[in-house]
C-alpha cells in the first residue's frame, strides 16, 4: 500500500513540477518581452542604443589622457564618393542580412547636405523603394528635440522662464509630493522626478485619441523623486512640455511646430499629425516588426503622447533640422532660434557627477573617440531612428529604419572608426585608489521603470549586479536569461573612492551614498549613457522574487491537483462514497479546509499561468491601448484568493486536529504561500486594478 502512495505522490510531483516549468518559461518569456517590447519608447532594449553622453570636465581631463592629433589614417569627411560607397557597403550588408526592410539616410556638413539616399523596401508587399526626399518614417523620441526646440522659442520670447514653477501654467494639477516644484528645465532635461507609463498611452484609431488636456491629467506618472535630483528618462514629462507649449502659445501643438518650426525650416515633408495628411500617408513607410524570421507589418499607433513621439519626417528634411542646429538656429535666410538660445540648447545642464554622461535641453551629448557628440534616439514599434551633430565638425547625422533594430549604433561605430578614429591612449591615466568592494556589491535596478501600474513587472529585468573583480576592481553584470541579446559585462577600475573607469578607456561610472553612507545610486553603470540605478534591498531582487515564485506555484499545484484528484483515487480505490467524494469537493464536514487550500492553489495557479499567457496571446504591446477585459478578470483572482488566503488561517486549527502529519504539514504550506503570495502582488501592482 505504502509503495502503491509513494509512486502516486511521485507522479504528482513530476506532473506538478512539468506544470511549474510551463508556469515559468511562459513568465520569463513574456515579462523580458513586456519590459523591452520595441513598442515602448527609450526601453532598456534600447539602452544599447541610446545616446551615451559625457560632460568635458576637470574630472574628466585629471584621468584620462589628452587626445594627440588624428592619426594620419583618418579619413575625415571630406569625399563625397568614398563616403557614398562606404554607406552603400554598410546598408548592402544590413539588408542582406534581413536586419530591417528599408532605411534612410541624411547627413550634413558645413550648412549643405553631404549625402542623402534610401535603401530598401518602404513597403515589402508593394515593393515600393524607399526614397530619401518623398519617403516618411516615424522618427518616435526625435520628436522630442522639436518639443524643446519650441519651448526654447516661447523663453526667447519672454513668455517663460526656464526656471518657473509649471503649475501656473497648467490648467490642472500635478502630483509632486516636495517642495521643489517642476520647472521647464525639468522637464527638458528629464529632472521632474517622474517615471515612464506604458498603458494607455496609445489608441487603436484616430477618433479615439484623447487630446492632450483629457489624457494627461489621468496618465501622468506620479513624481516619486524630489525634482531636480535625478534623472529618469520619461516620454510623458515631454508630452506635459508640449501641452504647456499649447497653453502658453494658444495654438494647439502640432499647429505651433508645423507653423514656428516645420514651415521657416521647408520642411514640407514632416508633420506631427496622426495620421499624416492624405498627401502625406501614401508615403509613410510601413513598419515591420521581425517573427520567425520575416517581417511582418504592425499596427500604425495613434499616440496620446504626440509632443514627445508622434513625428513623421524624411531624410531630406530632417537635414534642414540638422542644419538649422548646427548653424545657431538659421536655415538659410530663416532664424528659427537665436544664437545663444540655440547655444544653451546645446550645454550640459544636468549630470549625476561631473564627468559623467549628461543632458541639455533635449538634446544629449556623448564623446565618441574623444569627439563632443549631441543628439537624441527613437525607438517605436516597426521603426527605429537616430540624429547625431557633431559641432566640432559641423557634421550631422540622420537614420531611421522601418524596424526596430541596432544598426544605427553599428553605423555610428563604423562612422567614427572610420573617418575619425580614437587616438591611442593608456586606458587610465592618474593615480588609482584601493577600496572597499562590499560597499558597493549588490544588486541596482535603473529608476525607468512604472512604479504605480501593473507593468511594474518590467522593473524585475531591469536589475544589474555589481561584485568584487580581480586587481581592486568592480565588475558591472546583466542577467544573459533576461535580455534577448548579449549585453557585455562592464569592468570598472577605481579613480577616486566613488569614480571608476570602464574598460574601455573613456567612459566614467560613478557611484553615491546614501544617508547611511551605504552605497545607493549607480550613475552610467552600464550603458553608455546618462542613466541612474538604485540599490535594491534583498527583498527586490531576482533570486527572492523568482524563489518566492516557485514557492508559491509548488504548493498552489500540489494543492490543486490533490484536491481534484485524490477524490477520484480514492473512490478507485474504494475509499470513499459518492456522497464522501461530493462532500470533499466542496465545504462541508472536516474537509473544507483542504477545499479551500484546494481552490486557493487552484485560482493562483491559473493566474500564475494565465496572466502570461493572455499577454502572449493579445500581445503585450497592446497594453497601450489600455487593459483589455480578459486581463480585468484575470486580475480579479487575486482579490479572491487573498481572501480565501483569510479563511486558510481560520481552517488552520481544524486541518491541525484532523489527518496525518503529511496532510497537516501540506495544509501549512500551503496556508503558507496563499499568505506570500499576497505581498509578493501588490509589490508588482498585480493585486487589484491597478492601471
Amino acid at each position: 500500500m505504502r509503495r502503491h502512495l509513494k509512486s502516486r505522490r511521485a507522479w504528482l510531483t513530476r506532473l506538478c513540477m512539468s506544470l511549474l516549468g510551463c508556469c515559468l518559461v511562459v513568465v520569463l518569456s513574456m515579462a523580458p518581452a513586456l519590459s523591452r517590447s520595441s513598442f515602448w519608447p527609450n526601453s532598456l532594449s534600447a539602452g544599447r542604443f541610446d545616446w551615451d553622453i559625457v560632460q568635458d570636465s576637470g574630472i574628466r581631463s585629471q584621468f584620462l589622457p589628452p587626445s594627440p592629433p588624428v592619426p594620419p589614417k583618418a579619413l575625415g569627411l571630406g569625399d563625397a564618393d568614398e563616403f557614398a560607397s562606404f554607406v552603400d557597403g554598410f546598408f548592402e550588408q544590413v539588408l542582406a542580412a534581413g536586419e530591417i526592410p528599408g532605411a534612410s539616410i541624411a547627413v550634413v556638413k558645413e550648412g549643405e547636405v553631404f549625402f542623402s539616399k534610401g535603401y530598401g523596401y518602404a513597403n515589402l508587399a508593394t515593393q515600393t523603394p524607399v526614397s530619401a526626399d518623398r519617403t516618411l518614417f516615424r522618427v518616435a523620441s526625435l520628436s522630442k528635440l522639436f518639443t524643446a526646440t519650441a519651448t526654447m522659442q516661447l523663453y526667447e520670447q519672454g513668455k517663460l522662464d526656464l526656471a518657473d514653477d509649471i503649475t501656473p501654467y497648467l490648467d490642472f494639477p500635478i502630483n509632486n509630493p516636495y517642495d521643489t516644484p517642476v520647472n521647464f528645465a525639468h522637464l527638458m532635461t528629464h529632472t521632474d522626478g517622474s517615471t515612464k507609463r506604458r498603458i494607455g498611452l496609445a489608441a487603436p484609431t484616430a477618433k479615439t485619441m484623447q487630446p492632450l488636456g483629457e489624457y494627461l491629467p489621468d496618465h501622468l506618472p506620479a513624481i516619486v523623486c524630489p525634482p531636480g535630483k535625478l534623472y529618469s528618462y520619461s516620454s510623458h514629462s515631454i508630452a506635459l512640455l508640449g501641452y504647456l507649449v499649447e497653453r502658453i502659445s494658444g495654438l494647439p501643438f502640432a499647429d505651433y511646430i508645423q507653423q514656428r518650426i516645420l514651415q521657416p525650416l521647408a520642411m514640407t515633408r514632416t508633420t506631427f499629425l496622426q495620421p499624416p495628411p492624405a498627401d502625406l500617408a501614401d508615403h509613410l513607410a510601413v513598419g515591420y516588426q521581425k517573427v520567425n524570421q520575416a517581417f511582418e507589418p504592425v499596427p500604425y499607433l495613434y499616440l496620446n503622447i504626440a509632443p514627445a513621439a508622434s513625428l513623421q519626417t524624411t531624410a531630406a528634411d530632417m537635414a534642414h533640422f540638422m542644419i538649422a542646429h548646427l548653424q545657431a538656429g538659421r536655415y538659410q535666410q530663416q532664424q528659427v532660434l537665436q544664437p545663444e538660445t540655440a547655444q544653451l540648447m546645446y550645454q550640459t545642464h544636468f549630470t549625476h557627477y561631473p564627468g559623467l554622461p549628461g543632458t541639455g535641453y533635449g538634446f544629449r551629448d556623448r564623446y565618441t573617440n574623444g569627439l563632443r557628440t549631441i543628439g537624441h534616439v527613437g525607438s517605436l514599434r516597426g521603426y527605429s531612428s537616430l540624429l547625431n551633430l557633431l559641432p566640432e565638425k559641423n557634421i550631422g547625422i540622420f537614420m531611421v529604419s522601418n524596424n526596430f533594430s541596432g544598426i544605427h549604433e553599428n553605423f555610428l561605430d563604423q562612422f567614427y572608426d572610420r573617418y575619425f578614429p580614437s587616438p591611442q591612449a593608456s586606458a587610465v591615466a592618474g593615480p588609482q585608489v584601493e577600496i572597499d568592494p562590499s560597499r558597493f556589491t549588490g544588486n541596482y535596478r535603473d529608476l525607468e521603470y512604472p512604479r504605480r501600474t501593473m507593468t511594474k513587472v518590467s522593473g524585475l529585468f531591469q536589475l544589474l549586479h555589481v561584485r568584487p573583480y580581480a586587481d581592486n576592481q568592480l565588475k558591472a553584470e546583466a542577467p544573459k536569461l533576461l535580455f534577448r541579446t548579449s549585453v557585455a559585462d562592464k569592468t570598472l577600475t577605481p579613480l577616486r573612492s566613488n569614480l571608476f573607469l570602464q574598460a574601455d578607456g573613456e567612459t566614467l561610472t560613478a557611484f553615491q551614498a546614501g544617508e547611511s553612507g551605504a552605497m545607493r545610486y549607480a550613475f552610467n553603470l552600464l550603458f553608455p549613457k546618462i542613466g541612474a540605478y538604485e540599490r535594491v534591498s534583498w527583498y527586490g531582487t531576482i533570486a527572492f522574487h523568482l524563489s518566492l515564485l516557485v514557492f508559491c506555484a509548488v504548493f498552489f499545484a500540489t494543492a490543486a491537483m490533490s484536491w481534484l484528484v485524490r477524490p477520484t483515487v480514492n473512490q478507485l480505490r474504494g475509499q470513499l462514497s459518492k456522497t464522501e467524494q461530493k462532500d470533499a469537493l466542496t465545504f462541508k464536514n472536516l474537509a473544507w479546509p483542504y477545499a479551500v487550500a484546494g481552490l486557493a492553489g487552484l485560482l493562483n495557479a491559473v493566474f500564475l499561468i494565465g496572466l502570461p499567457l493572455a499577454l502572449w496571446l493579445i500581445g503585450g504591446w497592446r497594453l497601450a491601448y489600455g487593459v483589455p477585459l480578459s486581463i480585468v478578470i484575470l486580475l480579479i483572482i487575486p482579490i479572491v484568493t487573498a481572501v480565501l488566503a483569510i479563511a486558510l488561517l481560520f481552517g488552520w486549527r481544524r486541518s491541525w486536529r484532523r489527518g496525518d502529519m503529511l496532510q497537516r504539514s501540506h495544509y501549512g504550506l500551503v496556508t503558507l504561500a496563499a499568505i506570500a503570495f499576497i505581498p509578493l502582488l501588490n509589490y508588482w501592482n498585480l493585486l487589484g486594478f491597478k492601471f
